[in-house]
């Protein structure tokens, strides 16, 4: 019992780290229909950047702050100048060939900035204990991620269904031009809402940094498991990446802890069910099924 209490609180520990990533791949992919394949090197990227600062000043809360900034401001640019003039269903092909190109850029970056030596990184010393948790002792750490997950989580729903940024961005996904009839800059709104999906990437990238092993691989298997989580909890639906994540974060945990040979056929298999039940995702949008 205590082995499956350990695997469930780590199910929801990497269930939420993933809802950080898969949160912001699905505002990018269903709030501004483009299928963004760079989100994975966002996330690499935040993760070799938070190691640079966790050791250069020692500090894990500044590089909570630093790397999603920098990449913000990264992301700002891709979005300016190259994915601006890709917006609409017609141009997916054209964004996956794009965004996979920039992925491919950025890991090459990586690769020639930091080696491909396998990194890692110390939680903040105040995180770094345990504490007991239905019956057993747990990583303080892993914990914190939990509450955070939770809390961004409804922050992110606040904001976006009762704030007058989240109807403009709304709006927006439904009809540009209206939107831009009433003075709306409406293009600025789409470069906020991707400069907010990449930092909340490379934020995922930081906090996961002191679980995972940082390698360069790291970044195309990561965006694997948000698609899945964007997938299965439905397209531009913050609610369905927040339970999506939860799925896939408790099937990859079991899957690895008890039958590790087919843990990534689980991932799959639950998103194959779940798309034969409801094909438009647990919590789809109309017109992004």
């Amino acid at each position: 019992m205590d082995n499956f209490t350990i695997q469930f609180l780590n199910g929801l520990a990497n269930g939420m780290l993933l809802f950080v990533m898969a949160a912001g791949l699905s505002l990018i992919f269903g709030q501004m229909n483009v299928v963004n394949l760079s989100h994975g090197a966002f996330y690499l990227i935040g993760s070799y950047i938070g190691y640079t600062v966790v050791n250069r000043f020692g500090s894990f809360w500044l590089a909570l702050l630093i790397a999603p900034l920098i990449v913000g401001i990264l992301g700002y640019f891709i979005e300016r100048y190259l994915l601006r003039g890709f917006y609409g269903g017609k141009n997916h092909l054209k964004q996956v060939l794009l965004t996979f190109g920039i992925a491919i850029s950025l890991t090459a970056v990586i690769e020639w900035v930091w080696g491909t030596l396998n990194l890692a990184v110390q939680p903040p010393a105040i995180l770094s204990r345990l504490i007991p948790i239905l019956g057993v002792q747990y990583p303080l750490y892993r914990f914190s991620l939990i509450i955070f997950g939770v809390l961004l989580a409804l922050g992110m729903w606040l904001i976006w269904e009762r704030t007058r940024i989240g109807a403009i961005v709304r709006a927006g996904v439904s009809d540009a031009k209206m939107v831009s009839g009433l003075g709306i800059n409406i293009e600025r709104v789409f470069a906020g809402v991707f400069v907010f999906g990449t930092m909340l990437a490379t934020l995922s990238g930081v906090l996961g940094a002191p679980i995972y092993s940082i390698s360069i691989d790291l970044g195309f298997e990561i965006l694997i498991l948000a698609i899945v989580v964007v997938v299965i909890g439905g397209l531009g639906s913050l609610t369905g990446a927040f339970w999506g994540a939860l799925i896939i974060g408790m099937a990859n945990t079991f899957g690895k802890a008890f039958i590790p040979e087919f843990s990534l056929f689980i991932i799959f298999a639950v998103m194959a069910i779940v798309l034969l039940v409801k094909p438009s995702g647990l919590f789809g949008l109309e017109g992004f099924e």
